[in-house]
């Protein structure tokens, strides 16, 4: 039954060590309204945005000891939590960019390992991106069922990918997680208008929760969190600010909008993804 949910999504500017970065997620939560449920959001790396991908495999073989801290804020704070991405050990020697959700009862519920790796040359003075190179790259479509409606989740450089958004649209979803670290000369141009083509596209609610600003790695990201209605409108934008946004998501509004104009009956094009 379709009703208001109510969602936050956190603008973080993460460092190299973990132990500060959650701590700065649970001062967050301890000054937020978090009146049940609450789906709590957070961005790409949020745990660890290390400075090369050797260091980002050192973490990852300790990312199930970060769960069970999570899950413990789960349970003090009743909420449901989507872990941005947290590298995750690979028994072949790399790693994945996982993206955990998260019960009120501390269980994980879904993972989605990142499928497109960014792999690119910006003219941000970074050098260029190899993700690839110790990443291991998923291959599973991931929706989940939740108190909030049905959860689709995606990383950051899947945004540009919109088969994957119409295989989770094909899958029920109703909300779209997209956390992610944009860097500031791609996000200025394309990170608003790729994330409302996804929601307009695919008539969903869209959570992008991000980085902003310069990082102890060198780093440097573009931040404006945003949170989306499924005609695109922009529901909350944290711009360049840390902390949080948050909104309530009417998803009643959502379905009257699926049956008023219903694009996924008229879609022609499929995919291996569709029934």
């Amino acid at each position: 039954m379709p009703f208001n949910a109510r969602v936050i999504a956190v603008q973080m500017c993460s460092g190299m060590q973990p132990e500060h970065n959650f701590k700065q997620l649970e001062q967050w939560l301890e000054q937020s309204d978090l009146r049940e449920p609450t789906l709590v959001c957070l961005p790409e790396s949020w745990l660890a945005f290390m400075q090369d991908a050797e260091q980002s495999l050192q973490f990852a073989e300790h990312y199930q000891y970060w769960l069970g801290k999570l899950g413990e804020l789960c349970r003090r704070f009743h909420i449901w939590l989507s872990a941005g991405t947290i590298a995750s050990k690979d028994s072949e020697g790399g790693y994945y960019a996982a993206s955990f959700l998260l019960n009120e009862a501390g269980e994980v519920v879904g993972r989605y390992n990142k499928i497109h790796l960014f792999d690119a040359d910006v003219a941000d003075g970074s050098g260029g991106y190899r993700e690839s190179r110790l990443t291991i790259a998923g291959n599973e479509v991931v929706v989940v069922d939740s108190p909030f409606g049905k959860i689709g989740l995606s990383v950051c450089y899947d945004v540009r990918f919109p088969g994957l958004y119409q295989a989770m649209r094909s899958l029920g979803a109703e909300i779209l997680l997209v956390p992610s670290a944009f860097t500031t000369v791609t996000g200025a141009t394309h990170w608003l208008p790729l994330l409302q083509a996804r929601a307009i596209e695919n008539q969903c609610f869209v959570i992008a929760p991000a980085q902003y600003g310069t990082h102890e790695n060198g780093r440097k990201t573009y931040g404006h969190s945003l949170i989306l209605s499924p005609w695109g409108d922009v529901l909350a934008d944290a711009k360049q600010q840390l902390g949080v946004i948050s909104a309530e998501l009417d998803l009643t509004q959502l379905h009257r909008l699926r049956t008023d104009m219903p694009v996924q009956v008229h879609n022609r094009f499929k995919s291996e993804f569709y029934e």
